[in-house]
């Protein structure tokens, strides 16, 4: 193998790929970046055996082909060192020796063989496909992802729900506290479902951050493999059934709360100071178009207290939320203005951004909510 190529543009798909590189791999083999070389294109390939990405460039001045094992951490640390220069990357048959050689001076790595590097898992012949937009897929993992668990007894939750109709996409989260709810118009004539882990997700979101041109998809029981234009993503699903989602939506809130976002978010992180660390529980008396904020540690004898303006339709509601919760679920919602449907202070409260146009795609955040004592 031997080519020449951009040090930055190197750099850039390294770094890229070795996201996936876990730090504790199962199998040595596994913190090397497995780089080939064939057809004018370089391509590099990174897995956790959970999840594969597979990466390529165009390069010049190819007088070899081939295809080597290059350790990850040595390549990531070599190359961040230079500024944008054209490089000559050799690789030694024999001895799989990485030679990188640039104007002013030269280096040489110990590579190895390729042989042993894990597979990239394969799509059954009853795969499914279809292709999404970019930024319904942003929107949807961005929307979402915050509300995943991390749960090793219910691992059904640990990851993004897509569930897919003939005329909508619908993206959940839940960790059994919050649920987050996002769907989208999408036409397709596919009627199915399938949960991505949290990490390949994020990994994707980032990918889909240069991406301009629409993501081919395509699933099976146990994998998935999204297509971009110089990236493949391809992950193991989570296994199982996912929790009926609708079913734990209130289907009636009569008591509904109009508030500025960011006024609310911030005075409940100024009153949530003084919650008491173990349940940073807060207190919500809501009537008289008021929202009156309230915390508390009594071990301590600290209390906080504030009053916000809201328009407010219903009778009035005592309620109590986690204060990390609440914040978590404000701050992912990008409208100046939010509505809280509340019930009683025992059914969780439904947050919706509130927009002045009928966009076609609906966000639902639902909290639930916690014991006030007497």
């Amino acid at each position: 193998m031997k080519f020449t190529v951009s040090s930055s543009a190197l750099q850039s798909l390294l770094a890229t790929t070795g996201k996936v590189i876990s730090n504790k791999s199962s199998l040595p083999i596994l913190e090397y970046f497995l780089m080939e070389l064939k057809e004018g294109r370089l391509t590099v390939t990174t897995s956790d055996l959970e999840t594969t990405l597979i990466g390529s460039i165009a390069v010049d001045n190819i007088e070899r082909e081939g295809v080597i094992a290059a350790p990850a951490k040595l390549m990531l640390d070599t190359l961040k060192e230079f500024p944008e220069m054209p490089l000559s990357v050799e690789v030694v048959d024999t001895t799989w020796e990485i030679k990188i050689t640039w104007a002013s001076g030269h280096l040489s790595i110990p590579g190895a063989s390729a042989v042993s590097y894990p597979a990239v898992q394969s799509l059954g012949a009853e795969r499914k496909t279809l292709t999404l937009d970019v930024d319904l897929l942003v929107s949807g993992i961005n929307k979402t992802i915050f509300a995943t668990a991390d749960d090793e007894l219910r691992p059904v939750m640990n990851g993004v729900y897509f569930d897919f109709s003939p005329s909508s996409l619908t993206f959940v989260a839940t960790d059994a506290h919050k649920l987050v709810k996002f769907q989208a118009e999408h036409e397709s004539d596919i009627t199915s479902s399938f949960i991505l882990p949290k990490k390949p997700a994020n990994l994707l979101r980032n990918l889909l951050a240069k991406e301009e041109a629409p993501v081919e998809v395509s699933f099976d029981a146990k994998n998935v493999t999204f297509s971009l234009e110089n990236f493949n993503l391809v992950c193991r699903l989570i296994e199982g059934n996912y929790p009926n989602y609708n079913a734990v939506i209130p289907a009636s809130n009569p008591n509904k709360v109009l508030i500025d976002r960011v006024e609310f978010v911030n005075g409940i992180k100024r009153v949530a100071v003084c919650s008491n660390p173990s349940t940073n529980l807060i207190r919500m008396d809501i009537a008289d178009n008021k929202v009156n904020l309230t915390a508390q540690d009594i071990d301590f004898s600290v209390s906080a207290n504030e009053t916000i303006s809201c328009s407010y339709d219903g009778q009035p509601v005592t309620i109590g939320f986690k204060s990390t919760f609440l914040v978590e679920i404000l701050s992912n919602i990008d409208t100046p203005t939010v509505v809280v449907e509340l019930a009683d202070s025992t059914r969780a409260g439904v947050f919706k951004p509130v927009s002045d146009d009928q966009p076609s795609a609906q966000t639902l955040m639902l909290l639930m909510p916690m014991m006030i004592n007497a």
